[in-house]
């Protein structure tokens, strides 16, 4: 983890709020613990901490937090038997996963046991917390935009509710994580329109990854398997060099 300076201007959701968001880091290394939880505590945060998965878990089911900082190797139950134990009880909580593999393969087992996002160490604090904002953005329960109040969205037999954040194909309901609902509800809003990576990064994550990264394609195709366990044929189209679209079959 690399520091920078912190301001006092700073605010978790970026616009000087005075109400304070409640995160839990979890993590075995006490220096980077420590170290992560006095950073965001001065970005704004009301901060908890847990040495193991064990503990994090019995936290979280007491106390309830906004986001969840959760490294990937823990003794015992690591990072990701949480991810995955949260995500079978129901608790939809952000998850930032941070791992020291870099691989294709570990990022998407991350992806997979349902984290919202992952960040490699060692990071920059400012990257973290701009990834932590994005989750909590988009977490944050809204009320804006179309088709809220008239019924929800629907493509062939897939209906989305955007109020209740529920996704059922004919009458099976998918069970999605925060980030494959927002990523379903945004190609679902735009369907028939390709919308290239850059666009999706930035609704999605609030930022672009880059020309190289994974994430879309791994969120992607976690969708294309939920969507076929339910039955439904394929609705989400890849064009080549340019990024994804919805189309009814």
């Amino acid at each position: 983890m690399r520091n920078r300076a912190p301001t006092d201007e700073s605010s978790p959701d970026g616009a000087g709020s005075s109400d304070k968001r409640r995160v839990l880091v979890a993590d075995d290394d006490r220096a980077i613990r420590e170290s992560l939880a006095r950073a965001l505590e001065l970005e704004g945060y009301d901060v908890a901490t847990a040495v193991d998965g064990v503990e994090a878990l019995t936290r979280i089911r007491r106390d309830g937090f906004d986001a969840l900082v959760v490294d990937v190797m823990m003794p015992d139950v690591d990072g990701l038997a949480v991810c995955r134990l949260l995500r079978a009880e129901g608790d939809r909580t952000p998850v930032l996963m941070l791992t020291a593999r870099v691989e294709t393969p570990d990022r998407v087992a991350g992806l997979d046991a349902g984290a919202d996002d992952y960040l490699a160490k060692p990071f920059e604090l400012d990257e973290l917390f701009a990834r932590l904002r994005a989750l909590l953005r988009r977490a944050a329960p809204t009320t804006d935009g179309p088709d809220r109040s008239a019924g929800g969205l629907q493509v062939a037999a897939l209906r989305i509710d955007p109020a209740a954040r529920r996704v059922w194909w004919a009458d099976t309901e998918l069970a999605l994580s925060k980030t494959e609902f927002d990523l379903l509800e945004l190609m679902v809003r735009n369907e028939g329109i390709v919308l290239d990576h850059s666009t999706v990064y930035e609704r999605i994550w609030g930022y672009d990854f880059g020309a190289d990264s994974k994430n879309l394609a791994v969120y992607v195709g976690y969708l294309r398997r939920k969507l076929a366990a339910a039955g439904a044929p394929p609705l989400i189209h890849t064009v080549r060099g340019v990024g994804y679209a919805v189309r009814k079959p």
